[in-house]
Protein backbone atom coordinates (compact mmCIF):
# COMPACT_ATOMS: atom_id res chain seq x y z
CA UNK A 1 0.00 0.00 0.00
CA UNK A 2 2.82 2.31 0.64
CA UNK A 3 4.57 1.65 -2.54
CA UNK A 4 1.47 2.33 -4.09
CA UNK A 5 0.88 5.90 -2.44
CA UNK A 6 4.57 6.48 -2.90
CA UNK A 7 4.56 5.71 -6.60
CA UNK A 8 1.15 8.05 -7.04
CA UNK A 9 2.90 10.94 -5.70
CA UNK A 10 6.06 10.84 -7.58
CA UNK A 11 3.82 10.15 -11.48
CA UNK A 12 1.85 13.63 -9.97
CA UNK A 13 4.65 15.43 -9.00
CA UNK A 14 6.17 14.80 -12.92
CA UNK A 15 2.84 15.81 -14.27
CA UNK A 16 3.41 18.71 -12.26
CA UNK A 17 6.86 19.49 -13.61
CA UNK A 18 5.72 18.82 -17.03
CA UNK A 19 3.08 21.46 -16.82
CA UNK A 20 5.66 23.86 -15.07
CA UNK A 21 7.66 23.72 -18.38
CA UNK A 22 5.57 24.27 -21.02
CA UNK A 23 4.20 27.26 -21.05
CA UNK A 24 1.42 29.17 -23.57
CA UNK A 25 1.94 33.22 -24.54
CA UNK A 26 -0.28 35.39 -26.44
CA UNK A 27 0.66 37.29 -29.42
CA UNK A 28 -1.19 38.98 -32.24
CA UNK A 29 -1.23 38.83 -36.03
CA UNK A 30 0.34 41.24 -37.86
CA UNK A 31 0.98 43.09 -41.54
CA UNK A 32 3.43 45.57 -42.37
CA UNK A 33 1.85 48.84 -42.96
CA UNK A 34 2.37 51.05 -45.51
CA UNK A 35 1.02 54.68 -45.58
CA UNK A 36 0.49 56.62 -49.17
CA UNK A 37 1.13 60.44 -48.78
CA UNK A 38 0.72 63.28 -51.61
CA UNK A 39 3.57 64.77 -53.00
CA UNK A 40 2.11 68.19 -53.80
CA UNK A 41 -0.89 70.44 -52.06
CA UNK A 42 -4.13 69.86 -53.92
CA UNK A 43 -7.68 69.23 -53.51
CA UNK A 44 -9.16 66.06 -53.45
CA UNK A 45 -11.91 65.89 -55.68
CA UNK A 46 -12.50 61.53 -55.70
CA UNK A 47 -11.82 59.08 -54.01
CA UNK A 48 -11.78 55.69 -56.12
CA UNK A 49 -11.34 53.28 -52.97
CA UNK A 50 -13.04 52.40 -49.88
CA UNK A 51 -11.80 51.06 -46.07
CA UNK A 52 -11.33 47.24 -46.52
CA UNK A 53 -10.94 46.98 -50.69
CA UNK A 54 -7.54 45.32 -51.91
CA UNK A 55 -5.90 46.86 -54.32
CA UNK A 56 -3.79 46.20 -56.96
CA UNK A 57 -0.19 48.07 -57.58
CA UNK A 58 -1.04 51.20 -60.05
CA UNK A 59 -4.50 51.42 -59.04
CA UNK A 60 -5.09 55.07 -58.89
CA UNK A 61 -6.28 55.65 -54.71
CA UNK A 62 -7.05 59.29 -55.33
CA UNK A 63 -7.43 62.27 -57.51
CA UNK A 64 -6.34 65.41 -56.73
CA UNK A 65 -7.26 68.95 -58.19
CA UNK A 66 -3.67 71.30 -58.89
CA UNK A 67 -4.59 74.34 -60.77
CA UNK A 68 -1.27 75.90 -60.45
CA UNK A 69 0.19 72.82 -62.38
CA UNK A 70 -1.92 73.96 -64.83
CA UNK A 71 -1.11 77.49 -65.30
CA UNK A 72 2.49 76.58 -64.73
CA UNK A 73 2.05 74.04 -67.90
CA UNK A 74 0.91 76.69 -70.07
CA UNK A 75 3.96 79.08 -69.13
CA UNK A 76 5.82 76.10 -70.04
CA UNK A 77 4.90 75.14 -72.98
CA UNK A 78 4.95 78.24 -74.70
CA UNK A 79 8.96 78.87 -73.34
CA UNK A 80 9.64 75.64 -75.39
CA UNK A 81 7.56 76.80 -78.24
CA UNK A 82 9.93 79.96 -78.19
CA UNK A 83 13.02 78.56 -77.59
CA UNK A 84 12.25 75.96 -80.48
CA UNK A 85 11.58 78.53 -82.91
CA UNK A 86 15.00 80.47 -81.93
CA UNK A 87 16.87 77.40 -82.39
CA UNK A 88 15.16 76.44 -85.93
CA UNK A 89 16.10 80.18 -86.82
CA UNK A 90 20.02 80.00 -85.46
CA UNK A 91 19.98 76.47 -87.94
CA UNK A 92 18.03 77.72 -90.72
CA UNK A 93 19.01 80.92 -91.10
CA UNK A 94 17.22 83.78 -92.85
CA UNK A 95 13.43 83.09 -94.48
CA UNK A 96 12.90 83.02 -97.91
CA UNK A 97 12.26 86.74 -98.40
CA UNK A 98 15.26 87.76 -96.54
CA UNK A 99 17.39 85.81 -98.67
CA UNK A 100 15.83 87.40 -101.61
CA UNK A 101 16.29 90.83 -100.63
CA UNK A 102 19.87 90.32 -100.10
CA UNK A 103 20.70 88.57 -102.97
CA UNK A 104 19.08 91.49 -105.01
CA UNK A 105 21.52 93.68 -103.14
CA UNK A 106 24.35 91.76 -104.12
CA UNK A 107 23.06 92.02 -107.53
CA UNK A 108 22.90 95.84 -107.41
CA UNK A 109 26.00 96.08 -105.83
CA UNK A 110 27.67 93.74 -108.22
CA UNK A 111 27.08 96.39 -111.19
CA UNK A 112 28.44 99.22 -108.60
CA UNK A 113 31.56 97.26 -108.61
CA UNK A 114 31.61 95.69 -111.91
CA UNK A 115 31.30 99.72 -113.65
CA UNK A 116 33.54 100.69 -111.24
CA UNK A 117 36.61 98.17 -112.28
CA UNK A 118 35.34 98.92 -116.14
CA UNK A 119 36.51 102.53 -114.87
CA UNK A 120 39.18 102.50 -113.32
CA UNK A 121 40.74 99.80 -115.91
CA UNK A 122 39.86 102.71 -118.62
CA UNK A 123 41.44 105.40 -116.34
CA UNK A 124 44.52 103.40 -115.96
CA UNK A 125 45.14 103.61 -119.87
CA UNK A 126 44.21 106.69 -119.85
CA UNK A 127 46.25 108.11 -116.85
CA UNK A 128 49.25 106.53 -118.83
CA UNK A 129 48.74 108.65 -121.62
CA UNK A 130 47.92 111.46 -119.72
CA UNK A 131 44.72 112.16 -120.81
CA UNK A 132 43.61 112.58 -117.31
CA UNK A 133 45.06 113.75 -113.51
CA UNK A 134 46.33 111.70 -111.19
CA UNK A 135 43.80 113.03 -108.51
CA UNK A 136 40.35 111.72 -111.11
CA UNK A 137 42.37 108.62 -111.09
CA UNK A 138 43.00 108.44 -107.76
CA UNK A 139 38.84 109.30 -106.67
CA UNK A 140 37.85 106.61 -109.26
CA UNK A 141 39.73 103.63 -107.62
CA UNK A 142 38.63 104.75 -103.87
CA UNK A 143 35.08 104.37 -105.45
CA UNK A 144 36.28 101.06 -106.55
CA UNK A 145 37.88 99.71 -103.50
CA UNK A 146 34.19 101.00 -102.06
CA UNK A 147 32.36 98.63 -104.62
CA UNK A 148 34.45 95.87 -103.77
CA UNK A 149 34.22 96.38 -100.34
CA UNK A 150 30.31 96.48 -100.13
CA UNK A 151 29.90 93.74 -102.79
CA UNK A 152 32.27 90.82 -100.74
CA UNK A 153 30.03 92.02 -97.15
CA UNK A 154 26.86 91.34 -98.79
CA UNK A 155 28.54 87.90 -99.94
CA UNK A 156 29.40 87.15 -96.82
CA UNK A 157 26.03 88.22 -95.49
CA UNK A 158 23.87 85.76 -97.57
CA UNK A 159 26.78 82.90 -96.92
CA UNK A 160 26.19 84.01 -93.29
CA UNK A 161 22.24 83.58 -93.36
CA UNK A 162 21.68 80.49 -95.90
CA UNK A 163 24.18 78.55 -93.61
CA UNK A 164 22.60 79.55 -90.44
CA UNK A 165 24.35 80.97 -87.59
CA UNK A 166 27.64 80.36 -85.90
CA UNK A 167 27.63 77.31 -84.37
CA UNK A 168 28.27 78.64 -80.76
CA UNK A 169 24.65 80.72 -81.23
CA UNK A 170 23.17 77.65 -82.21
CA UNK A 171 24.99 75.60 -79.48
CA UNK A 172 23.54 78.71 -76.99
CA UNK A 173 20.07 78.62 -78.52
CA UNK A 174 20.31 74.72 -78.13
CA UNK A 175 20.48 74.95 -74.93
CA UNK A 176 17.54 77.12 -74.27
CA UNK A 177 15.58 74.97 -75.87
CA UNK A 178 16.92 71.96 -73.52
CA UNK A 179 16.51 74.17 -70.35
CA UNK A 180 12.71 74.95 -71.90
CA UNK A 181 12.02 71.17 -72.54
CA UNK A 182 13.42 70.67 -68.99
CA UNK A 183 11.04 72.90 -67.32
CA UNK A 184 8.40 71.17 -69.16
CA UNK A 185 8.87 67.76 -68.24
CA UNK A 186 8.85 68.69 -64.56
CA UNK A 187 5.46 70.12 -65.03
CA UNK A 188 4.09 67.00 -66.36
CA UNK A 189 5.84 64.95 -63.53
CA UNK A 190 4.43 67.16 -60.97
CA UNK A 191 0.83 67.19 -62.95
CA UNK A 192 0.84 63.33 -62.72
CA UNK A 193 1.14 63.66 -59.30
CA UNK A 194 -2.72 64.49 -59.30
CA UNK A 195 -3.19 60.72 -59.36
CA UNK A 196 -2.34 59.08 -56.19
CA UNK A 197 -1.30 55.39 -57.10
CA UNK A 198 -1.15 52.34 -55.28
CA UNK A 199 3.12 51.51 -54.98
CA UNK A 200 1.96 47.93 -54.59
CA UNK A 201 -0.60 45.12 -53.69
CA UNK A 202 -2.52 46.42 -50.45
CA UNK A 203 -5.53 46.44 -48.45
CA UNK A 204 -6.53 49.58 -47.46
CA UNK A 205 -7.24 50.47 -43.55
CA UNK A 206 -8.11 54.08 -43.25
CA UNK A 207 -8.89 57.37 -45.44
CA UNK A 208 -7.97 60.52 -44.06
CA UNK A 209 -9.87 62.99 -45.51
CA UNK A 210 -12.41 63.96 -47.23
CA UNK A 211 -13.96 64.82 -50.53
CA UNK A 212 -13.44 68.87 -51.37
CA UNK A 213 -10.36 69.01 -47.97
CA UNK A 214 -6.79 70.18 -49.02
CA UNK A 215 -4.53 67.28 -48.50
CA UNK A 216 -0.97 69.53 -48.15
CA UNK A 217 2.31 67.76 -49.05
CA UNK A 218 3.39 64.85 -47.62
CA UNK A 219 0.08 64.24 -45.26
CA UNK A 220 -1.08 60.37 -45.38
CA UNK A 221 -3.82 60.07 -47.33
CA UNK A 222 -4.36 56.16 -47.90
CA UNK A 223 -3.04 53.43 -44.76
CA UNK A 224 -3.11 49.93 -45.11
CA UNK A 225 -1.15 47.14 -45.02
CA UNK A 226 1.05 45.37 -47.56
CA UNK A 227 -0.13 41.78 -49.16
CA UNK A 228 1.39 38.40 -48.03
CA UNK A 229 3.65 40.06 -45.40
CA UNK A 230 1.87 38.55 -42.53
CA UNK A 231 3.61 37.83 -39.47
CA UNK A 232 3.17 36.96 -35.65
CA UNK A 233 4.97 38.70 -32.88
CA UNK A 234 5.03 37.68 -29.45
CA UNK A 235 6.97 39.04 -26.31
CA UNK A 236 8.74 36.73 -23.96
CA UNK A 237 11.50 37.61 -21.19
CA UNK A 238 14.71 36.82 -21.55
CA UNK A 239 14.29 33.56 -18.77
CA UNK A 240 12.60 31.73 -21.41
CA UNK A 241 15.45 32.70 -24.09
CA UNK A 242 16.75 28.99 -23.99
CA UNK A 243 13.21 28.24 -25.42
CA UNK A 244 13.41 29.27 -28.62
CA UNK A 245 16.03 29.98 -31.36
CA UNK A 246 15.94 31.77 -34.67
CA UNK A 247 14.97 29.33 -38.01
CA UNK A 248 13.44 26.84 -35.37
CA UNK A 249 9.89 25.64 -36.82
CA UNK A 250 7.07 26.57 -34.74
CA UNK A 251 2.83 26.04 -34.71
CA UNK A 252 0.78 28.59 -34.02
CA UNK A 253 -2.53 28.56 -32.88
CA UNK A 254 -5.33 31.45 -34.36
CA UNK A 255 -7.78 31.90 -31.35
CA UNK A 256 -10.44 33.25 -32.93
CA UNK A 257 -10.88 30.41 -35.79
CA UNK A 258 -9.38 27.55 -33.57
CA UNK A 259 -6.80 26.74 -36.51
CA UNK A 260 -3.11 26.27 -36.73
CA UNK A 261 -0.31 27.84 -38.75
CA UNK A 262 3.04 26.34 -39.04
CA UNK A 263 5.80 28.66 -39.22
CA UNK A 264 9.44 30.11 -38.52
CA UNK A 265 11.20 31.94 -36.41
CA UNK A 266 12.63 35.00 -38.51
CA UNK A 267 14.17 37.01 -35.80
CA UNK A 268 14.64 37.19 -31.87
CA UNK A 269 15.15 40.83 -30.83
CA UNK A 270 15.12 42.99 -27.39
CA UNK A 271 11.98 45.28 -27.35
CA UNK A 272 13.64 48.96 -26.43
CA UNK A 273 10.12 49.96 -25.07
CA UNK A 274 7.66 48.91 -23.72
CA UNK A 275 4.82 50.17 -25.32
CA UNK A 276 6.05 47.76 -28.39
CA UNK A 277 5.16 44.73 -25.78
CA UNK A 278 2.75 42.01 -27.90
CA UNK A 279 1.90 39.05 -25.30
CA UNK A 280 -0.85 39.89 -23.14
CA UNK A 281 0.45 40.32 -19.44
CA UNK A 282 3.82 38.80 -20.15
CA UNK A 283 5.10 36.73 -16.78
CA UNK A 284 8.59 38.44 -15.87
CA UNK A 285 10.45 39.36 -13.39
CA UNK A 286 10.66 43.62 -13.51
CA UNK A 287 14.41 43.40 -13.56
CA UNK A 288 14.54 40.95 -16.73
CA UNK A 289 14.73 42.43 -20.74
CA UNK A 290 12.08 41.72 -23.00
CA UNK A 291 12.68 40.05 -26.24
CA UNK A 292 10.47 40.16 -29.18
CA UNK A 293 9.80 37.09 -31.22
CA UNK A 294 8.81 37.69 -34.87
CA UNK A 295 7.16 34.20 -36.91
CA UNK A 296 6.82 34.20 -40.57
CA UNK A 297 4.19 31.47 -41.72
CA UNK A 298 5.87 28.49 -43.77
CA UNK A 299 2.78 28.98 -46.14
CA UNK A 300 1.54 32.46 -46.80
CA UNK A 301 -1.75 31.20 -48.65
CA UNK A 302 -2.59 30.06 -44.78
CA UNK A 303 -2.33 33.45 -43.51
CA UNK A 304 -3.94 35.60 -46.58
CA UNK A 305 -7.63 35.83 -44.98
CA UNK A 306 -6.57 35.97 -41.06
CA UNK A 307 -8.01 39.51 -39.48
CA UNK A 308 -4.09 41.81 -38.38
CA UNK A 309 -4.07 42.36 -34.41
CA UNK A 310 -6.39 39.26 -33.20
CA UNK A 311 -4.87 37.22 -30.76
CA UNK A 312 -2.81 34.26 -31.26
CA UNK A 313 -0.57 31.26 -28.86
CA UNK A 314 2.15 29.79 -28.35
CA UNK A 315 3.63 26.90 -26.65
CA UNK A 316 6.93 27.05 -25.13
CA UNK A 317 8.78 23.79 -24.24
Amino acid sequence: MKKIVIIAVIALSAVGCGKSNTEIIQGKIEREQIGIVSKIPGKIVEIRVQEGDFVKKGDTLVILDIPEVDAKKSQAEGAVQSAKAQYDMAVKGATDNQLKQLEAKRNALKEQYELAQKSINRLSNMLKDSLVSQQMYDEAFAKYQGAQSQYLAVQAEISDVRYGARIEQQRMALGQQERALGALQEVSVADSERYVIAPQDMTVESITLNVGELALAGYTLVSGTIANTTYFRFTIPESQLSKVQKDQEVTVNVVYNKSEVKGKITSVKALGAYANIATAYPDYEIQEALFEIRINPIDAGQTKELFTKTTVTLELK
